[in-house]
Formats: structure tokens, C-alpha cells, sequence
């Protein structure tokens, strides 16, 4: 009997994850002799341990295709959900829901905490003998994932929407801060980026020739309020404005943290932000020009406007996900499908394979030799490097009644065949 397929995803959604959703459906109808149905799990790892999955083969067609332009993960949800060394019991579950399921193949999208709950069940798959194929998918607008050899991955699907989100986001503040520059001359905007700078960067997309008073401020700069607060003060004296791009991992000290099940800084969910802590430091010490310093937090807007997508990253997510069926059925398991730069001018890339085990929890930081000296910018060789990710168009995001018109899936549930089965970190 054939066996299954089941998709699922996890971590923090992107613009584009739908994108590779949709390739791993294409993908895996690719290979009707290979593999069954195809199902999804609602809510990645959560859903696999309780067992609520859906069948995706149930699904219009029609429905499907739009998930191209669909953002984050409403379709089948993700999760941020953490198997550690204390809860072994439940990689055992979650192998039990796919042999009562005849699964063979899980496809997870993920970042490098994802790829690592892949390589775990891989692992205890093989270990117990069991015909079980696990392929990564890569995903996360921070691209933060594999090392800083960019050897491991060029570039994550949804950095390239992000990138463009902030280029296109600095073209437009710059008409806001010099339109209002004699009341508000500091404009402070704080990106996403815990302890990666790519995001942040990024921002200089939007001003490739340098033309704006604008400073960037990774986590990676070697920088600190008070350096932030003499070159702020520089560039209203020679412009009598500012736009600051902030990283959230920029340290400015305590922030009243809250964190995720993996220990990750979730900086929506804490007291104050990066950008208000610089906001209210440049206003306390006061500026040498007349007015305030304000502050924006875009939040998850970044990662959740499909307007914003990258049509180069939308094509991407597609394909790698797509290569991702390909490496199972030719090279079995514990892969994650990766992207590997060819040539930037022009533009060229391919698709490979690496091991999961490469890639599993790895963290990749801004590279030093993009920064310029004084670590208020960045280099053109990061621009030759970014540029392309972002694209020359729209995406196209169809329309009905002049609202945008996601996909709306029936999420047909399967028919449970285990008994019901509390995760590990759901016990008091």
C-alpha cells in the first residue's frame, strides 16, 4: 500500500509560506506512484500529537492554487512548540499517529528550531526501524538559518518580502520625516530581528544610493544608546532630520521580556520595545533641533502583508518546496531542500539538498565585512547581495468586492484512530 503524505509548519508565519504549502500539494501530486493522500496537520507539531489532521485531498483545486497569495499560516496554522530532552514520549507519539495514519513522508516548513524537531524524528524513526521520510522546508523572514558560510542556504524563503517590505517602507518615511521634520525630525522604526541584522539592513534597499539621512542599527553594530544618541544629534545638525532603522535585538538593556517555548525573545508580547526605550531616550536628554523624537513598531505587519510579497520570493518559497518532494523520493530522508546562489548580476540560483542534522537549531548572524566602518550602514556588497531578493513587480493578489481574496479552505478533518494523548508541555 502507498504511503501518505503529511505537511505541516511551524514557527513564525511569512508572506510566502503559503507559497511552499502550495508546492509541497503540487509537489507530492507529482508523484502519484509514490505517494497516497495528502494530509496536513493543523497547528505543525501540536496538531501531529493530537492527532487533528486534515485531508487535504478534500480541498477545491481552485482554493489550493490561491494559497500563492495567501499570507502566514492561517490555512493549516503553525506553532511554536519545543520537543526537548524531557519529552521523548512525545516524538514516540507522533510516530504512532503516522504509522495509524500510513504516513511516510512529513514535509515540515520551518526555520532552524523547526529543522531540529525534524531531524529528532528522523533520527528516531531510523533508530527504530521505521519507513519514515522527513524533508525540511526552509522558512523565516529573519534569515537567520544555516551559518554565516551562506555554504548551508543563500537566503530564506520570506526574507526577500520583508526586505522589500522595509525598502518600500523607507521610501515612504522618508516623505513623512522630511514632511514633518520641523515638529518630528527623529523618526525611529523598529524591524523584526532578534540576534540577526539581515531585516534591518534590508532598509537600505530603500535608499540603494545613499541619498537619505538615514542610520541603521543592527544587533550586530557595535553600538549603544549613547553612540546612537551623538550620531542622531550629528545628522540633525548637518540635516535637521533623522530616520534611526532599529533592530528589536538591539541591546538597550532590559525590555520586561517574555518568552517563547524555546526561549526566544517575543518582543511583541513585552513591556515596552527597543524603539520606545530610544524614542524616550532622545526626547529625555532633548535634541538639538526644534521638536520630538517618534517612534513606530510595525510589528508583525512585516511578515503578514501579502501586498508587500516579493514575486522573486513568492516563486522561491514555491520551488524549494517543490524540491523538497523531489529529495524524498530520489534521496530519502533527513534533508532540508536549500537555495544556493549562482551568480547575483544576473541573478541566478539553484536548488540543492543538506543535511538536517546542519542545519538543526544553527544561527546566522549579519556578516561583519557587510557593515561599513561605523556600523551605521551597510556595505554595496550587501546590496548586490539583497537587491535581487526583492524583485521588479506586484505580486498579484486577486480581489473580490475590493477586498483581498485568500484562499478559504474546508480543513476536512481525518477520522481519529488513537486515544486521546495529552504534549508534553501542555502538564502542569
Amino acid at each position: 500500500m502507498k504511503p501518505n503524505a503529511l505537511l505541516a509548519q511551524s514557527g513564525g508565519p511569512s508572506p510566502v509560506i503559503n507559497s511552499s504549502l502550495l508546492g509541497l500539494i503540487d509537489g507530492c501530486h507529482a508523484f502519484p506512484h509514490h505517494i497516497a493522500n495528502i494530509f496536513a496537520a493543523r497547528h505543525g507539531v501540536e496538531g501531529i500529537l493530537q492527532e487533528d489532521l486534515l485531508d487535504l485531498s478534500q480541498e477545491d483545486p481552485h482554493e489550493l492554487q490561491l494559497l500563492r497569495s495567501t499570507p502566514c499560516a492561517g490555512a493549516i496554522g503553525t506553532c511554536r512548540y519545543k520537543l526537548g530532552p524531557a519529552n521523548s514520549d512525545d516524538v514516540h507519539r507522533i510516530l504512532d499517529v503516522f504509522a495509524a495514519h500510513n504516513v511516510g513522508f512529513f514535509f515540515y516548513i520551518g526555520g532552524n528550531d523547526s529543522m531540529d524537531t525534524a531531524d529528532k524524528i528522523a533520527r528516531l524513526a531510523h533508530q527504530r526501524s521505521i519507513p519514515l521520510t522527513v524533508v525540511g522546508v526552509p522558512k523565516t523572514i529573519d534569515n537567520d538559518l544555516g551559518d554565516n558560510s551562506g555554504s548551508l542556504i543563500d537566503h530564506t524563503p520570506g526574507y526577500g518580502s520583508a526586505a522589500r517590505f522595509w525598502a518600500l517602507l523607507v521610501q515612504n518615511a522618508n516623505e513623512e520625516n522630511a514632511g514633518i521634520s520641523t515638529s518630528e525630525p527623529v523618526s525611529v522604526y523598529q524591524t523584526m530581528g532578534r540576534k540577526s541584522g539581515f531585516i534591518t539592513a534590508a532598509a537600505r534597499l530603500g535608499d540603494p544610493d545613499r541619498r537619505l539621512p538615514l542610520q541603521l542599527y543592527l544587533p550586530e553594530s557595535h553600538h549603544s544608546l549613547d553612540s546612537l544618541t551623538h550620531h542622531v544629534h550629528q545628522s540633525l545638525r548637518r540635516h535637521h532630520r533623522c530616520i534611526v532603522i532599529v533592530s528589536e535585538g538591539f541591546d538597550v538593556g532590559s525590555l520586561g521580556e517574555k518568552r517563547d517555548p524555546f526561549g526566544h525573545i517575543e518582543y511583541g508580547a513585552s513591556e515596552t520595545t527597543v524603539a520606545q526605550v530610544v524614542v524616550n531616550h532622545l526626547n529625555r536628554l532633548g535634541l538639538p533641533a526644534r521638536g520630538h523624537a517618534t517612534g513606530q513598531v510595525p510589528g508583525v505587519l512585516q511578515r503578514d502583508v501579502s501586498i508587500y510579497a516579493s514575486t522573486v520570493d513568492l516563486d522561491e518559497a514555491y520551488n524549494v518546496a517543490r524540491h523538497a518532494v523531489a529529495i524524498a523520493i530520489h534521496h530519502g530522508s533527513g534533508w532540508m531542500a536549500t537555495i544556493i546562489r549562482d551568480s547575483s548580476s544576473p541573478y541566478r540560483i539553484h536548488f540543492d539538498k543538506v543535511p538536517l542534522a546542519s542545519i538543526a537549531n544553527a544561527v546566522r548572524t549579519f556578516p561583519a565585512h557587510w557593515l561599513s566602518p561605523d556600523q551605521l550602514d551597510v556595505t554595496d556588497d550587501f546590496i548586490s547581495y539583497a537587491r535581487p531578493l526583492i524583485g521588479d513587480h506586484w505580486p498579484t493578489v486577486p480581489l473580490e468586492n475590493g477586498l483581498q481574496r485568500f484562499a478559504r479552505l474546508r480543513r476536512v478533518p481525518l477520522p481519529k484512530k488513537l486515544p486521546p494523548y495529552l504534549p508534553h508541555n501542555f502538564r502542569t
